[in-house]
Order: structure tokens, then C-alpha cells, then sequence
């Protein structure tokens, strides 16, 4: 072990989990969650996409991960071999520059990207933050899949700032033991997507109003359940970020009603350690009010994507503010309001968020379109009652249940449509492009 030596970990939420990232990290090394969720197909992919030197787990889940060559450290078979090692800290090895981790979002060309990011960008997350408390009096709650880029924010919160975490059991949330979870612990600092964030104050209000700072986002927040909140006295924070900048690039703190905005909660001002621009096409400024697209800056980038060159300089590119410095392309689409704050308001491209994850439809497509007697293919996003759904249409001699059954095989579940409808053809426009807004 040393810098740049990537461990997979095939752990679920657990303290093994948070041991095994401190381990790591203390060793020099940079952590890839190999979660057992995703199909083993692809988790092996990942493995060697992401040049994997090591696999860290429980015995039943690295069998689905682990090949022949590779080198092995089972938490179960090998428990006295660890048990018997020094416990003294190990001395210091890497620096801020050395890669923290690699995790893995979905792509736009059908297969993952693994972000790589650099401990120093995780520094900047959660020391010397003052969008949120950072304190030993803190209670944070692991409640994130362990590969998603919310842990970041829990783990290291915690960690590095001397306070507790309380990490959730690894199963499927149920609201209620959430809320039992947070009143037993007593847990005061607590992140939540967009949608869980809508659940918790609809049905457990009680328990959330007892969590005195709450950070929700990875989707626009529902105004009606953020005034809720407020109403009852509850501070909440609007997180914004890629993967790419380290969990959150702005903020927006609110307190009272009148901090939601007429047109909801603004995703705010650049966390300490990050610049954020507002740029047009030619990358230059916009002027306050005029849509523009959003590049970030700064302490908290990735280096880029692990083996895709061509992708990173696509994305990354040269500053045209500062020599030597870089800017993330987020594709997404604000404006500043008079206030200095910033507004989301959309996406550049074929990307979405479903119940927080980060979802690239062009995988998703790529993913229906591998389906055996699949033809044709698209995918599109539905609003119901509140609720976003991932909807494929297919056209081919198959059935729409065969077709989810084939990518679960293949992809992990958030980006496996709800339904899939099978189309004699394609609705299209006149130049020859899926309409959309025909698809029923």
C-alpha cells in the first residue's frame, strides 16, 4: 500500500465500512466502493476500469467482484491475520495531492465514469466550512449508499472534526427507522436527497423538526415541504454540487420563509475553497439575471475521470481567469440573482436527478438498446403525484418486463426504468429526432 494504490471495497454500510476507508486512507492509499448492489458484471468492470490493486470485503461479497489475479483481503477468513497486526498509527504517507477515492457516476456513452478525487478536495468539504457546524459536539448520521458522493460528506464531517457518526444499517430505508434512529441517537447534523428530504417532513416532521441542522439537495426541494420546516424552526441548508467538485459547490443557508425565494430555494453561494462562474458559450461573464452555464473551481475538483483522458479535457478545462488553474463544466444552467446568489435552472444535456441520483439517459438508452429483440430506444423522466419515474420505450418483439429483467442484469437499479412500454415505432419530429413530448 501507498499513494496511488486503489483499494475496492466490497463493504456495505457498516463500521467495517468506516474502518476500512480510514484504513486506506491512513496507508496512503485511495478508496473505490464496489458496492454490492450494482450487478456483478459491472462491478467487475469497475474494478479493472478503475485499475483496482486490492479488494477489501466481507467474504460473500468480494466472491462477486474478485477475479483469479487479483489480490484479496476477506474481513471474515483473515479476521486473526488482521487482528494481529500493530495498533499503532501509521506514519504519514501521500499528501493533499493523493487520490482520496474513486467513485463511479453514470455516463452519458453507456458506461460509468470514476471520478477520481484528491484528499485535499476532501479537506476543503469539511475543514474551515462555515456552511455548515463542523464540530466534536456534531451527531452525524452515515444514511448515503456508500458509493454515492453524500458519504463523503458524512464520513469525513465526522471524522475529521472529532464528532460521532452513527452509520445506518445496511438495508432499505424505512422512514419510520430512520426517525427512531435520529431520536435514539440524538443526531443534530443530517443529509438527505431532495425526495427523502420531502418524505421525512411529510410523514415523521417530529423527528426531523429534532435535528438542528439539516442539509437536503440533489434535486430542486419541494417549497411546500422546505416552508414546513422552516415554519417549524429547523434550520436548512440547499447543498449543489457534482460529483466532479466534491459533493457540495454552493450553499444556501435558510432559516425563515422569506429565504426560500419566489421562485423556491436558490442553490446559493460557492462553499469556502471554490470559485464559480457564470459563463455564455464563449466563456465569457453573463450579466446578473441572464442564464448562463455554471463552471466550478477551486480546492475541491477532481483530477478527472480515471482512465478517460479525452472525457477530462472535454470537461476540465484551462481557466480563462487564472493561469494553470482549471474549471469543471457542469452543464447545468443558473443565473445570478441581485442578491449574489445563485438559481438552477436546468440541464444542457440528457442528464437528470431521480431520488438523488445522477442519472445519464444516454446509459440508460445504451442499456435498453443491449436488450435482446430491442430495435429502438428511449428514455425519458415522468412527474407523478410528486414522484419522479424513469420510463424506457422500446420498439421490437419483446415484452417491457423481459426488458427490466435483462438490464437489472446489467446495471444497478436506480438506473433501471420503473416501466418499460414496448412502441410499434418511435414518435418523430420533422427533421428526423425522437419527439419527446409524444411519447405517451
Amino acid at each position: 500500500m501507498g499513494p496511488e494504490v486503489r483499494v475496492g471495497l466490497s463493504v456495505e454500510r457498516s463500521l467495517e465500512w468506516v474502518v476500512a476507508v480510514l484504513g486506506v486512507v491512513k496507508a496512503g492509499g485511495a478508496y473505490v466502493p464496489l458496492e454490492g448492489s450494482n450487478p456483478a458484471e459491472r462491478l467487475r468492470w469497475m474494478k479493472r476500469e478503475a485499475g483496482v490493486a486490492v479488494v477489501v470485503g466481507r467474504e460473500e461479497l468480494v466472491e462477486e467482484v474478485a477475479e483469479s489475479a487479483d489480490v484479496v483481503v476477506s474481513l471474515d477468513a483473515d479476521a486473526a491475520l488482521i487482528g494481529r497486526q500493530p495498533k499503532s498509527n501509521p506514519p504519514l504517507r501521500g499528501d493533499g495531492r493523493s487520490l482520496a477515492y474513486v467513485m463511479y457516476t453514470s455516463g452519458s456513452t453507456g458506461t460509468p465514469k470514476g471520478v477520481g478525487v484528491p484528499q485535499k478536495a476532501v479537506a476543503r468539504l469539511v475543514k474551515g466550512a462555515t456552511y455548515a457546524r463542523f464540530s466534536a459536539e456534531e451527531v452525524w448520521l452515515q444514511l448515503a449508499p456508500v458509493g454515492f458522493d453524500a458519504s463523503t460528506l458524512e464520513v469525513w464531517g465526522a471524522l475529521l472534526n472529532g464528532a460521532k457518526l452513527v452509520v445506518y444499517p445496511a438495508k432499505e430505508l424505512a422512514l419510520e427507522e430512520v426517525a427512531a434512529t435520529l431520536k435514539a441517537h440524538q443526531v443534530t447534523s443530517l443529509w438527505l436527497t431532495a425526495a427523502l428530504f420531502e418524505q421525512m417532513q411529510a410523514y415523521q416532521p417530529e423527528a426531523l423538526a429534532g435535528v438542528k441542522q439539516v442539509l437536503a439537495g440533489g434535486d430542486v426541494l419541494p417549497v411546500q415541504r422546505v416552508k414546513e420546516r422552516l415554519r417549524a424552526g429547523g434550520t436548512l441548508i440547499n447543498g449543489y454540487g457534482p460529483t466532479e467538485n466534491t459533493t457540495f459547490t454552493t450553499t444556501w443557508r435558510m432559516q425563515k420563509e422569506s429565504d426560500v425565494g419566489e421562485r423556491g430555494a436558490p442553490i446559493g453561494r460557492p462553499v469556502e475553497g471554490t470559485e464559480v462562474y457564470v459563463l455564455d458559450e464563449g466563456l465569457r461573464p453573463v450579466a446578473v439575471g441572464v442564464p448562463g452555464e455554471l463552471y466550478a473551481g477551486g480546492e475541491g475538483l477532481a483530477r478527472g475521470y480515471v482512465g478517460k483522458p479525452e472525457l477530462t479535457a472535454e470537461r476540465f478545462v484551462p481557466s480563462p481567469f487564472g493561469e494553470g488553474e482549471r474549471l469543471y463544466r457542469t452543464g447545468d444552467v443558473v443565473r445570478w440573482r441581485d442578491d449574489g446568489a445563485l438559481e438552477f435552472l436546468g440541464r444542457r444535456d440528457g442528464q437528470v436527478k431521480v431520488r438523488g441520483y445522477r442519472i445519464e439517459l444516454g446509459e440508460v438508452e445504451e442499456g435498453l438498446k443491449q436488450q435482446a429483440g430491442v430495435k429502438e430506444a428511449v428514455a425519458v423522466v415522468r412527474q407523478e403525484r410528486g414522484d419522479k419515474r424513469l420510463v424506457g420505450y422500446v420498439v421490437g418483439e419483446v415484452e417491457g418486463t423481459a426488458v427490466k429483467e435483462g438490464m437489472r442484469r446489467r446495471l444497478p437499479e436506480y438506473l433501471v426504468p420503473t416501466v418499460v412500454v414496448v412502441l410499434e415505432a418511435l414518435p418523430l419530429t420533422a427533421n428526423g429526432k425522437v419527439d419527446r413530448r409524444e411519447l405517451p
